[in-house]
């Protein structure tokens, strides 16, 4: 057991703001469509596919929009043409930022995103500037109910995952990315209830922000990018001292 998880305040903040913005079901869709484009849209024969798809379950996307974004992926309806691409950056502090987006215009993106972190004092790096600092994980959100430390930290272990961590409302799994069906299979199996599951970035060492300034322009840069239309999700290697944290819980 690992403790406290290091990302959980971000990613919790960044949940509550898709889901505000109403641009959660956008994202998830552009991601389905482009799964479905790569290696078709049957999810039995495409594993980039059955896990997004589990993404838009945790999210409660309806079967109708899950349908027309594979349509689209499939060419079975016309769309956009999405392409992947990832920008990787440097924000306040020396925060590193891998930002994924999904376009139909790599232009327009690029500029919009250079500007963005020009703009709160950052700036965009070459490819494989940061990303080395980030791994690919398998995350699961375990309900508390009725499974205290020790038992989670036992079936998860038992399941193939590598930890567990404390995110005060849902115990946090981690696993390779490679046993990301295994883990979750393993954790259904072990009847633990999942309140989400998906693949993630996970910094390998993180900058602890110790001034409540340097959050506050850390976490503009961050809402920023993840406004952005074209932008899909945002990484960053920072985690905030407790007294930075307890601050920004009671703005």
């Amino acid at each position: 057991m690992a403790g406290h998880s290091k990302f959980a305040n971000i990613k919790h903040r960044k949940a509550a703001q898709d889901a505000k913005r109403g641009k959660v079901f956008t994202k998830i869709g552009k991601e389905i469509t482009i799964a479905a484009k790569e290696c078709g849209g049957d999810p039995n024969f495409n594993a980039k596919l059955r896990m997004v798809l589990e993404k838009a379950k945790s999210a409660n996307m309806t079967k109708d929009r899950i349908e027309h974004a594979i349509k689209k992926g499939t060419g079975e309806i016309a769309g956009e043409d999405y392409i992947e691409i990832r920008y990787e950056g440097y924000g306040p502090s020396g925060v590193a930022f891998i930002v994924d987006a999904v376009t139909d215009n790599k232009n327009r993106t690029a500029g919009s995103v250079r500007a963005i972190f020009t703009r709160a004092a950052g700036e965009l790096a070459e490819p494989n500037a940061v990303a080395w600092n980030f791994e690919k994980k398998g995350l699961f959100e375990a309900s508390k109910e009725g499974l205290d430390e020790d038992t989670i930290f036992e079936k998860a272990i038992s399941a193939g995952a590598e930890d567990v961590q404390d995110s005060v409302d849902a115990w946090e799994v981690i696993c390779a990315y490679e046993d990301f069906e295994s883990v979750k299979s393993g954790l259904e199996e072990a009847q633990v209830q999942l309140l989400k599951s998906e693949v993630t970035m996970i910094a390998k060492t993180t900058i602890e922000i110790t001034s409540i300034d340097d959050a506050k322009k850390i976490l503009a840069l961050y809402d920023k990018l993840d406004a952005d239309d074209d932008v899909q999700e945002v990484y960053a290697n920072f985690e905030f001292a407790a007294s930075v944290t307890a601050i920004l819980e009671n703005e």
